[in-house]
């Protein structure tokens, strides 16, 4: 089971915010909006899959890796592993 099933149902909740919102800056993009008010909406866009992808990264230290990490050995070290990679694509994104 993953970390993020209790949150399952507030988390495609939120990506189908975010969904509705990057159709919305395509229709904007369609009907010539003013760039500056297409920005604002991708930034709200990106905002908001940052708040999933960091729900997402909680759940997953807060139940994948502290299983692991309760295990030990190799299985521990990729779980971690795992994490900071994941953690750096967050922060170089």
């Amino acid at each position: 089971m993953h970390g993020y099933v209790d949150d399952k149902d507030a988390l495609l909740k939120r990506l189908r915010r975010a969904e509705g919102q990057v159709r919305g800056i395509a229709r904007m993009i369609e009907e010539d909006a003013y760039c500056i008010d297409v920005l604002t909406q991708v930034s709200a866009a990106t905002k908001a899959l940052e708040t999933v992808a960091l729900a997402l990264l909680d759940d997953h230290l807060t139940h994948c890796v502290a299983e692991a990490g309760a295990q030990g050995g190799v299985v521990a070290e990729e779980k971690i592993r795992e994490a900071s990679a994941a953690i750096a694509r967050l922060v170089r994104s």
